[in-house]
């Protein structure tokens, strides 16, 4: 008798979405408030800001359920990429990489030549290096968090 293994579900259960509603940028602070206020203990006056209501939001699901957000919003450097987060349960499913990938397609779309960077955590500076960002400058702390500050060169 042969037994079926599990295998990850196909990527075509990720869905990103450019938030549209207050409904879907409701979800997306869930997963930010999980993320980066529970996991990681940065104060929610410091996670939410002056720019959740200006800045491009983003929602991703798997399978349905919201377990991933992303920000975007234009300063004087250029356009910066900001609270990227992705559910713990969820992470190296491809989830980070499909935000990633449509962010970046949506910026490059509506700002094409503006320079792309963002403030990467230590942890994830390896996962934004493979995906054409590169570091400059020193290290920096942000919320006790070390960060880079990296440009996307692709």
């Amino acid at each position: 008798m042969q037994h079926e293994r599990e295998v990850e579900a196909p990527e075509d259960v990720i869905e990103i979405i450019r938030i549209e509603r207050e409904t879907e940028k409701q979800l997306a602070l869930q997963v930010r408030r999980e993320v980066f206020v529970q996991e990681q203990g940065v104060p929610a006056d410091a996670e939410y800001d002056v720019h959740d209501s200006t800045a491009t939001h983003y929602l991703a699901r798997y399978a349905g359920a919201p377990v991933g957000a992303a920000r975007w919003r234009e300063t004087a450097n250029g356009i910066k990429l900001e609270r990227f987060a992705v559910l713990k349960s969820h992470r190296n499913q491809l989830i980070g990489e499909k935000l990633l990938a449509t962010v970046l397609e949506d910026v490059q779309e509506q700002h094409p030549g503006k320079k792309i960077y963002l403030h990467a955590q230590l942890p994830a500076f390896k996962f934004y290096s493979r995906h054409s960002f590169e570091a400059e400058g020193e290290k920096f702390s942000e919320c006790d968090i070390e960060h880079y500050k990296m440009y996307y060169i692709g």
